[in-house]
């Protein structure tokens, strides 16, 4: 049991040090890959001792799986703690490290395509048809855009995109920090909404929890309400203007006109790509992104082919990728793999027991879970919800002792449906509670603790803002 709640407590010092990192001065990346290795290495050092209190429903799966059958008729003279080593180590490290993969390429690409996109310039021809510097007329033009095109592509695109824009729009630092934050509440808004808005409801709709236009329909108006509350308090104080940052006038020779809409047209597109490629594909979406950025990197190549060793440094993939941020890919890293050990482990199952046997209501339940995925991946509590109940058909309900409970649990039942709205915008209550944040914070240098006195409570009114209106919405339509 040690070793169990020692992971905790070394997931709980390096969470800090990843709030600390400017008091500390130590780089928030750091932090999280020594979290990442070390959780896992707590977990693998007494493996026997945490996988024998059985709250690991991974590791119960796997005793019953063909996986361990196949590798002990390989190997039939392995005992339980080799069969231990072999589950962590050759199962679901491997496996958990495909998943965060996933997001990292998709995450990788995204910000390659943005980048090549801002250093054609092409996010000129959008930032010139924003004329105003008005500080609240800006933040409200930025959140719907940012809305509706978080529902369409998804939060963590569509964050990358816009705070690429609010660096042509804003010169002052912690202004653009303001505004940034502002945006990841609305993308992690406009993702909830939509079953390919983020990776919570792309599950629940996978799954099956949730049909398309029913996610849409009943969770719009709270994801809105979400994005509102905090608008509407922060236009009662925010005042003045913005102040544009000066042009560079030594860049404007490098891209005509021409390839400036290019460019522009062609990265979005092949964001705008990504989900229609796996719609008709049913492949990850990150293969999507990279075969949009491929066909981006060859365009770029015949394009500039002609051009000076100087331009074609500037212009093409290779010189840009020199630009991308890869600190926030091993921050990603680090906090997925740390998150990942705990689920293996069976913290995060433990969690959802404890949260069902305890509060046993649907709002209740929920609301919890979605402050919990400010702290941890909501990808893992999600999944843990999903499988803490089965999805009900009327028999099973009528069936049932606490009918009237368990209807919630249909398909499109409340619970699910609470359940996409509060495990996607959850996370904005923290800037590391979801992908929009950590790519916003890693993008800006956003502090952590900044952020939680500026910006936490305004995402919280806007979180239980949006289950208020929910539970109103819940109430008009079905119980009167």
């Amino acid at each position: 049991m040690f070793s169990f709640t020692l992971m905790v407590i070394v997931f709980v010092i390096g969470y800090t040090a990843i709030a600390l990192e400017h008091p500390l001065k130590v780089d928030k990346a750091a932090s999280a890959l020594l979290l990442g290795v070390l959780v896992w290495t707590v977990f693998i050092l007494d493996v026997s001792g945490i996988l024998n209190l059985g709250f690991s429903e991974s590791w119960e799966h796997f005793k019953q799986s063909s996986l361990l059958k196949d590798f002990m008729t390989i190997h039939p003279e392995a005992g339980i703690l080799e069969q231990m080593k072999h589950f962590v180590i050759d199962n679901q490290i491997v496996e958990h490290l495909g998943e965060i993969s996933e997001i990292l390429f998709f995450l990788l690409g995204a910000m390659t395509i943005v980048e090549t996109i801002d250093q054609h310039q092409g996010f000129k021809l959008i930032t010139d048809k924003i004329t105003t510097t008005n500080k609240v007329k800006l933040l409200w033009i930025l959140s719907f855009l940012t809305f509706f095109m978080s529902a369409l592509l998804d939060n963590l695109t569509t964050t990358i995109v816009m705070v690429a824009l609010l660096r042509k729009l804003i010169e002052d630092k912690k202004s653009r920090w303001f505004f940034a934050s502002m945006i990841v509440i609305a993308a992690n808004a406009g993702g909830a909404w939509s079953p390919i808005g983020d990776v919570t409801t792309i599950m629940l709709w996978i799954g099956k929890q949730v049909t398309a236009a029913n996610i849409i329909a009943m969770v719009f108006v709270p994801s809105l309400f979400n994005m509102l509350f905090p608008l509407l308090v922060v236009s009662i104080y925010m005042k003045g203007h913005v102040e544009r940052p000066k042009v560079d006038e030594e860049a404007r020779d490098f891209t005509t006109p021409g390839e400036r809409k290019l460019l522009l047209f062609m990265g979005v597109g092949a964001l705008l790509f990504v989900p229609v490629f796996k719609t008709v594909t049913h492949l990850p979406p990150y293969m999507g992104m990279l075969f949009g950025l491929g066909v981006i990197w060859v365009t770029t190549e015949i394009l500039h082919r002609n051009k000076t060793v100087e331009d074609r440094r500037k212009l093409t993939i290779i010189g840009i990728l020199r630009k991308v941020d890869v600190p926030t890919i091993f921050f990603f890293l680090g906090i997925l793999s740390a998150v990942a050990a705990l689920e293996v482990a069976g913290h995060l199952h433990l969690l959802s027991e404890y949260l069902d046997e305890h509060v046993h209501n649907i709002f209740g339940i929920n609301a919890a879970i979605g402050i919990l995925s400010s702290i941890v991946d909501n990808v893992p509590l999600t999944a843990g919800a999903m499988g803490m109940y089965p999805i009900m058909t009327e028999a099973l309900v009528h069936a049932s002792s606490e009918p009237e409970y368990m209807i919630h649990f249909v398909q499109d039942g409340a619970f699910w449906e609470l359940l996409a709205y509060a495990a996607g915008t959850g996370g904005s209550i923290l800037i590391i509670g979801s992908a929009a944040g950590v790519a916003a914070m890693g993008l800006e240098k956003i502090d952590f603790i900044w952020y939680m006195k500026k910006i936490s409570w305004l995402a919280l009114i806007g979180y239980f803002g949006g289950i208020f209106i929910y539970w109103l919405q819940d109430l008009l339509l079905f119980h009167m």
